[in-house]
């Protein structure tokens, strides 16, 4: 779930699909072969951490994830939208049923709604923050400042925020590794555009440097980075 830049719309024929999906994180799915991103919310990344009601920390990204897992129970969803992103993902609205699941990320506290692009899911983020439902139990980043955060990010919530929390949420680097989460799997993009992890130990993980500008990231753990579409370092 790198931060959402809008490109060109797709053509009109591609503006349906239907099918069983495959959930990589809490706002990205893949139907037959395509990747789709959940227009209008932004949930955690699969490696961010949050603080729960009492204070804490749990791999919120996966909470998120396996959330829209459990929302889709295997059904097969029906996706719509004509735009796509810089990474070629298709920005769609999908519905299982007669379901909205962008909306229902949004109102059961796992996403919130991406002001940036839409405010469409403002009201259900709200109601969450209200009723203290998935994310707003306790404090938490938003998923965009995640992406981009320092000692100063701010820290979210729908009661008071723990004083700890910064700490908590931004622990201090250590060497080779992330230098706002410590964990160490480096996801390179190559100039091809294939995402590839490094291990530490790998031939070239010492020589990988991560550009979160250009949507590499770190991962805490393979499964993490296998979710969100990177494949193994074949040395």
């Amino acid at each position: 779930m790198n931060a959402t830049l809008f490109a060109s719309p797709m053509a009109a024929s591609a503006a349906r699909i239907s099918g069983a999906a495959m959930v990589s994180d809490g706002d990205t799915v893949t139907i037959r072969g395509a990747r789709i991103r959940l227009h209008g919310i932004d949930a955690p990344e699969t490696d961010q951490v949050c603080l729960s009601g009492t204070g804490k920390t749990y791999a919120c990204g996966i909470a998120a994830r396996d959330a829209l897992i459990r929302l889709i129970e295997g059904r097969s969803l029906n996706c719509t939208g004509n735009e796509v992103d810089v990474y070629e993902r298709r920005l769609m609205t999908c519905f299982v049923g007669k379901t909205n699941i962008n909306a229902a990320m949004a109102s059961d506290g796992w996403a919130l709604a991406f002001r940036r692009y839409s405010n469409i899911y403002v009201d259900q983020e709200h109601e969450a923050r209200r009723r203290q439902s998935g994310l707003w139990s306790g404090a938490f980043i938003a998923p965009w400042d995640w992406r981009s955060r320092d000692q100063q990010t701010e820290i979210l919530g729908a009661l008071t925020v723990p004083l700890d929390a910064q700490k908590k949420l931004i622990p201090q680097p250590f060497k080779s590794a992330s230098p706002n989460t410590g964990c160490q799997i480096k996801g390179n993009i190559s100039s091809k555009g294939v995402r590839i992890y490094h291990m530490p130990g790998q031939k070239h993980y010492d020589k990988t440097r991560i550009s979160e500008g250009k949507g590499e990231r770190w991962f805490c753990t393979e499964r993490e980075a296998q979710a969100s579409g990177w494949r193994r370092a074949r040395n």
